[in-house]
């Protein structure tokens, strides 16, 4: 099991960069979903799930790796994401926290869907189960936080088959992708759906 091992090579520039002001919404959000259970950690100690908001075309706030078992996150618990390449694997951030796991899934969706503005990874082991093959789904042998996982992801929404702004990831077990325009729509999206 590999879970919450990050796979991209990252170029982080340990910086206090992050105010307290650019994560308040964020936080609001992800303090919802860490109390439904669906950010959070496992009893073997391994966090998961994950929250991201665009700021700038290619610039993205993300909480950090490492972070899914604290319910209520500090501005030194995300990273700011401004740069990444899905052909070399690899992503630069700046924060005093290293940007989590699922980033280069966060940019894949950001990348090609200029309405989005809020990504959030969540884990949820039924209705993983139940959307599987049944909304958008990437291949079985595609793992999470690989280039891969980044692609299968921007087929999906570029070949229009994400409508419901659902993606199961079908090599992450428990791994479900929602998006939309504004935090609040994609969290709505989970509540409605899970």
């Amino acid at each position: 099991m590999d879970e919450g091992y990050i796979k991209y090579q990252c170029n982080w520039i340990k910086t206090d960069i992050i105010q307290l002001h650019q994560i308040e919404e964020i936080n609001k959000w992800r303090t919802v979903l860490f109390d439904e259970g669906y950010i959070g950690m496992y009893e073997n100690g391994i966090g998961f799930g994950n929250i991201s908001i665009r700021v700038d075309e290619n610039l993205f706030l993300i909480s950090g790796s490492a972070t899914g078992g604290i319910r209520h996150l500090s501005a030194a618990h995300y990273a700011l994401v401004t740069d990444f390449d899905f052909a070399l694997n690899q992503l630069t951030c700046k924060g005093l926290t290293m940007a989590s796991s699922e980033s280069l899934t966060h940019a894949a969706i950001y990348s090609c869907s200029k309405e989005t503005n809020a990504v959030i990874h969540v884990h949820h082991k039924e209705k993983w189960n139940s959307l599987l093959n049944h909304t958008a789904t990437t291949p079985l042998e595609t793992a999470y936080g690989t280039p891969e996982m980044a692609y299968a992801i921007q087929d999906l929404i570029r070949g229009n088959k994400v409508g419901n702004h659902i993606i199961v990831m079908g090599g992450h077990d428990e791994g479900l992708i929602f998006f939309g325009n504004t935090l609040e729509e994609a969290t709505r999206i989970i509540l409605e759906q899970i």
